[in-house]
């Protein structure tokens, strides 16, 4: 067979790939990771009965932007990858950026506090339960944008998964922030952060299975 021939086999039925598929792909996937959240956190969880009163504290607010940031972050690295051939780039420093800044306002919190209440800002009233909450709020989320990014091109499949993880942890942090009372960056620090890198790793072992194409 003569090269010509073999790029006419090739390039039959070809059609050209619409624009915005990924966009719409995330713009579809992104909604269920948050309202599925939203609805777990509300039946499971309940949102916690002084809100209204959290919500007048800056505290508050930072600890909401915390997990926000870091979805934006993985969202830029997930766009990114489900791309044949890019990587992460951007999206790494501003999913790094936030973790950083709570990490070292944990170490304030800890260096200005007495030291036999340190333990307790660390540990809070939920640090056994709460990276599970997360990883149970995660679920929906981390369902729907591996489903966005199948039907996407990523190469990087393992990167993938765990980018997709940590954008569906990240939104189910998110709506946890709702319900979980702790107030100290000491307990983000460790308890959030633990509770994101679940689902990335989770995503992680499943990337290379599930997002073969």
């Amino acid at each position: 067979m003569r090269t010509d021939d073999l790029v006419d086999l090739l390039a039959t039925g070809i059609t050209p790939v619409r624009r915005g598929v990924s966009a719409r792909r995330f713009g579809i996937s992104l909604p269920i990771a948050a309202i599925g959240a939203t609805l777990l956190m509300v039946a499971v969880y309940g949102i916690r009965p002084d809100l209204a009163v959290a919500a007048r504290t800056g505290l508050f607010w930072a600890k909401l932007a915390f997990p926000l940031c870091i979805s934006i972050g993985a969202l830029i690295g997930a766009t990114r990858l489900a791309r044949p051939g890019k990587r992460v780039a951007a999206g790494w420093p501003v999913m790094a950026a936030p973790v950083i800044l709570v990490w070292i306002a944990g170490m304030v919190v800890l260096a200005t506090a007495a030291p036999q209440d340190r333990l307790a800002l660390v540990l809070g009233q939920s640090w056994k339960t709460c990276p599970f909450n997360i990883l149970l709020l995660s679920l929906p989320g981390f369902a729907a944008i591996l489903v966005a990014l199948k039907g996407l091109a990523p190469t990087h499949l393992r990167l993938t998964g765990a980018v997709a993880g940590l954008l569906a942890s990240s939104i189910g942090t998110v709506a946890y922030c709702f319900h979980c009372p702790e107030m100290s960056p000491a307990f983000w620090s460790v308890w959030y952060v633990l509770g994101m890198l679940l689902p990335a790793a989770l995503g992680a072992l499943l990337g290379p299975r599930l997002l073969r194409w």
